[in-house]
């Protein structure tokens, strides 16, 4: 009778050893959870406002650092100048209306389609706000 007594105790013992170590890993990892979504937080991109102070005539175009403002009679629009390829820096060629690509020569319309070239995919457009003064358009503000 005192074996089998001392059988339960051990096991009991070992029962509440087994129990008291895994309480502590879970305890550990509730504290530690917080400091691991911590870890890996990344703040979402901000919007980044350009003002283009100059009117654009319709049927126009502003080549700026980052994108390529044209008006026609719907609006205004911009898409970006880096290419999808690889990210060169495209030039507006005016005479054949093509957005091109100077280091592998990708051809893109001037709404960002992609006509010829080793680019797969379209250009990004950005939202435009127009400011006025009175009727005309003093200048525009690009969203990237």
């Amino acid at each position: 009778m005192a074996e089998e007594k001392m059988k339960k105790g051990i096991s009991r013992r070992l029962l509440l050893a087994e129990a008291w170590s895994w309480l502590r890993w879970l305890a550990g990892g509730l504290l530690l959870y917080p400091v691991f979504r911590f870890l890996g937080y990344r703040a979402p991109r901000q919007p980044r406002l350009v003002k283009v102070d100059k009117a654009v005539p319709v049927g126009g175009f502003a080549l700026e650092h980052d994108f390529v403002l044209f008006v026609d009679e719907k609006g205004p629009w911009a898409v970006s100048r880096r290419c999808t390829h690889l990210g060169c820096r495209l030039n507006y060629q005016e005479k054949e209306g093509v957005l091109l690509c100077p280091c592998h020569q990708s051809r893109f319309s001037p709404a960002g389609q992609r006509l010829s070239g080793p680019a797969e995919k379209n250009l990004p457009r950005f939202a435009v706000s127009i400011q006025r003064e009175g009727e005309s358009a003093k200048g525009y503000i690009v969203t990237l």
